[in-house]
């Protein structure tokens, strides 16, 4: 067999076999923590784990493991591992192999458009779908202009896709001060010659300009005045703010997602936060029309995408649903947001300090900085 029949599969295409329910095997060979830590999911995905280390001299004993009748790829951190095996896999007369081209890094930073809705007088709204990470982004397309919430650090997306949908970014803003990963919005504004709009509560220190995101603030993208009214939301940080956008969609940040509901504790504020965060959830929120569609910032699980790849619920179904906005009782509630979290998001620390501007990481450790799951919910099982 010659090694050139071995072919590299880019993130995007395995995005696409994720979203569109392509059944496909894995083989993921980075070690056992790592794996249990954060691995690639989907509805058709059959994914298994054999370390690295344990097939250096050889395949054999797993290829009773691997499907004859099926696409498999194999996976590893940064692609060179994964490229060795799947040559031995093939070499041993498998067929159908492929490897994921830069490993589980390039899968963490894959973004996914999916249409959400036309607004009402001619505009777009566009949720990004970062599979790998659970990060959601949003970008409003109206009469030429585009605005961006909650960008992830590669802005060329977002130029790409506002260009290509012939509009010109004027805006972008973060609904709060993220902890897990790199925020792009005022890199994309600085590039664009657009506003970055950040909560000020949120902002005490940082060390760039920025304008107030704050609840007497009036956004409009485009000549037919989409009204983009923020909404005070604390409870995650202290400044999170909501995004109600056309009176029917809201962004929701990372207050409130489809299976569960926003951590308190990132900013070492559990205990000062709880109090707001059920407030926001019980009350605030509550104010709100059933028939509002909740946008989050992000997602935990496969489980939580639509038919088209889409994270989006109606707020009514969520308060009948979502466990997190079922706990009558205050002081359960305060246990359960405060109590036997999962772990924190990898270089939490590092990531809100740059994202405050005060330090200043290269690429490759921006990289590194964001491998591995979100964490910004409190998990399921914790509040079910």
């Amino acid at each position: 067999m010659n090694d050139k029949q071995v072919q590299g599969m880019n993130a995007a295409k395995l995005a696409k076999k994720v979203l569109n329910q392509t059944p496909i095997f894995i083989l993921d060979v980075r070690n056992e923590s790592d794996f249990n830590d954060w691995k690639i999911e989907g509805e058709n995905v059959h994914i298994i784990n054999v370390p690295y280390f344990e097939l250096l001299d050889g395949v054999d004993e797993i290829l009773d493991q691997i499907p004859d009748d099926q696409e498999v790829l194999v996976v590893c951190a940064k692609e060179g591992s994964s490229k060795f095996v799947a040559e031995q896999l093939v070499k041993s007369g498998k067929q159908n192999i492929s490897y994921l081209i830069d490993g589980m890094k390039s899968w963490s930073e894959h973004l996914e458009p999916v249409k959400i809705a036309d607004l009402k007088d001619g505009g777009t709204l566009y949720q990004f779908v970062r599979l790998g990470k659970g990060c959601l982004s949003y970008m409003v397309i109206s009469n030429g202009e585009a605005m961006v919430i909650d960008a992830v650090r590669f802005t060329e997306v977002f130029e790409d896709f506002a260009k290509e949908n012939h509009a010109v970014i004027k805006h972008t803003l973060d609904t709060h001060l993220h902890a897990d990963h790199i925020s792009g919005g005022r890199q994309l504004a600085e590039k664009t010659g657009g506003s970055y709009w950040l909560p000020p509560k949120d902002a005490t220190e940082v060390v760039f300009h920025y304008e107030k995101l704050e609840e007497s603030s009036q956004l409009v993208v485009g000549q037919t005045e989409i009204n983009i009214q923020p909404i005070y939301s604390p409870g995650h940080t202290i400044g999170s703010t909501s995004i109600m956008i056309d009176h029917q969609y809201l962004l929701s940040g990372d207050i409130l997602f489809v299976q569960s509901i926003g951590r308190p504790d990132l900013a070492g504020k559990a205990e000062d936060w709880v109090t707001d965060l059920r407030t926001t959830l019980y009350e605030r929120y509550k104010q709100l029309s059933d028939d509002v569609i909740v946008l989050p910032a992000h997602f935990g699980k496969t489980t939580e995408l639509g038919d088209r790849g889409q994270v989006a619920a109606r707020l009514g179904d969520l308060y009948k649903e979502n466990p997190g906005l079922n706990i009558s009782d205050e002081s359960k509630f305060r246990r359960t947001v405060s109590e036997n979290l999962p772990p924190q998001p990898n270089a939490y620390q590092e990531i809100r300090q740059t994202n405050m501007g005060r330090i200043n990481p290269t690429a490759e450790e921006q990289r590194e900085m964001e491998m591995g799951p979100n964490r910004c919910a409190v998990h399921d099982d914790q509040t079910k």
